[in-house]
C-alpha cells in the first residue's frame, strides 16, 4: 500500500480486492459446475437419430467403425426390462439403416439374437424385433437366415390383433423370398391375411394384399386362398385388381383344373368367380377411372373372366376383340 494512504483507505482497498476475488471464484465454480454437468450427459449414442447420423458421417470421413451397432447388439444379450429391450432394438434398427458397413459386418448369430426377441412376452418388444429384422432383410446375405423366422412372423400376424404387429410382420415377410419348406404351413395363415385385408387399417391391407398376390402365384397355395371366407366381398373386389387377375389365371391353369374343387359358399372363390358374383359388373366402373393403369388392370381382369377356358392360351385374341382394348374407345 502507498505511504500516503490512510489506514481507513487501506482497509477499503482490501475489502474491494477481497470482493473481486470472491466474485471471480464464484464465476469459476459456476463454470466448473456447468462443465461437469455437460460431461455427465449421455455421450454420443443411440438416443437420437441426429447422433447416429453424426456417427455415420464420422465413420465415412475417417474410414473407421463407430462400434455403436456392435455395442447395442452386445447390450441386447444382457437382461433388461421390456422398455429397455424395445429401445435397444429400436436403436439397432436405426443403426442398420444408417451404418451400412457396420450392419453388413454383423453375423448370423446377431440375426438369431434379434429373432429370439419375437418370443418376448411384451408385444412392443415383438414389434421392435420385427422392425429390426425388416431392416436387416435389406442386406441380401441375411435374408436366408431371417427366412427361418418366416413362420414365426406369420404366426404373430395371425394371433395378435394389433395393427403394428400386422404391419411390422408383413413388411418382413414381403421382403423375403418364399422358400419351399414354408409352403406346408402357410395355409394356416390365410384366414388371418384375409381378415387383415378386410380390416380398417390401410397399411395393413396394403401389406396383406402384397403377400397374398405373391402367394397366389404358387399352385399349391391357390386353393387355400380361394377357399378363404370373406365378410365384405364388395369392398374387397374393388381393392384387389391384380390379386383377382392372378387368381383368375391360376384357376384356369391345367394343373389347377385337373382337380375338381369344392368351395364353401362364403369363400373368396364364390365371391369372385361364383355364379352370383358381380365382379365383372363392378370392374366396368373402373374402365373410366382417371388413372390409366387402373383402367388397363380392370380390363385385364374382365377379359380373364370372360375368355372361355379352352382358349385361355390365346388370351391376346380375346383382348383385341374386347371393347376395353379397341382403339379409340
Amino acid at each position: 500500500m502507498g505511504k500516503n494512504v490512510s489506514p481507513l483507505g487501506q482497509l477499503n482497498i482490501r475489502k474491494s480486492v477481497l470482493g473481486l476475488t470472491i466474485g471471480a471464484g464464484a464465476v469459476y465454480l459456476l463454470y466448473k459446475a456447468i462443465r461437469t454437468g455437460m460431461k455427465c450427459q449421455q455421450p454420443l449414442s443411440t438416443s437420437s437419430p441426429t447422433c447416429i447420423a453424426r456417427l455415420a458421417i464420422e465413420r465415412e470421413r475417417h474410414g473407421g467403425d463407430s462400434g455403436e451397432l456392435r455395442r447395442l447388439l452386445n447390450s441386447l444379450e444382457n437382461r433388461h426390462d421390456e422398455y429397455t429391450k424395445g429401445m435397444i432394438l429400436h436403436n439397432i434398427t436405426r443403426c442398420v439403416y444408417l451404418l451400412e458397413a457396420e450392419a453388413s459386418a454383423c453375423t448370423p448369430d446377431d440375426i438369431m439374437l434379434v429373432g429370439s426377441m419375437l418370443d418376448d412376452k411384451d408385444n412392443s418388444v415383438k414389434i421392435q424385433a420385427l422392425n429390426t429384422l425388416k431392416a436387416f432383410s435389406g442386406i441380401r446375405k441375411f435374408r436366408l437366415k431371417i427366412q427361418e423366422h418366416f413362420i414365426k412372423g406369420l404366426g404373430l400376424v395371425g394371433t395378435i390383433w394389433e395393427s403394428e404387429v400386422h404391419i411390422g410382420g408383413l413388411r418382413v415377410l414381403n421382403n423375403l423370398p418364399l422358400a419351399e419348406f414354408v409352403h406346408p404351413q402357410l395355409p394356416r395363415g390365410m384366414p388371418a391375411l384375409m381378415e387383415i385385408l378386410q380390416s380398417e387399417y390401410h397399411m395393413g391391407q396394403v401389406q396383406a394384399i402384397r403377400l397374398l398376390s405373391h402367394l397366389a402365384q404358387k399352385n399349391d397355395l391357390l386353393y387355400d386362398i380361394l377357399n378363404c371366407q370373406v365378410k365384405q366381398p364388395g369392398s374387397l373386389l374393388f381393392e384387389v385388381l391384380v390379386f383377382a387377375e392372378r387368381l383368375s389365371e391360376g384357376r384356369n391353369t391345367p394343373h389347377y383344373r385337373a382337380v375338381k374343387w369344392h368351395y364353401n359358399e362364403q369363400s373368396l372363390h364364390e365371391a369372385l368367380f361364383g355364379e352370383k358374383s358381380r365382379l365383372a359388373d363392378r370392374l366396368l366402373a373402373l374402365v373410366i377411372h382417371p388413372e390409366e393403369e387402373v383402367q388397363i388392370q380392370a380390363c385385364k381382369v374382365i377379359v380373364s373372366l370372360q375368355c372361355p377356358q379352352d382358349i385361355r392360351g390365346r388370351s391376346s385374341s380375346c383382348m383385341t376383340g374386347h371393347p376395353c382394348f379397341n382403339g379409340g374407345e
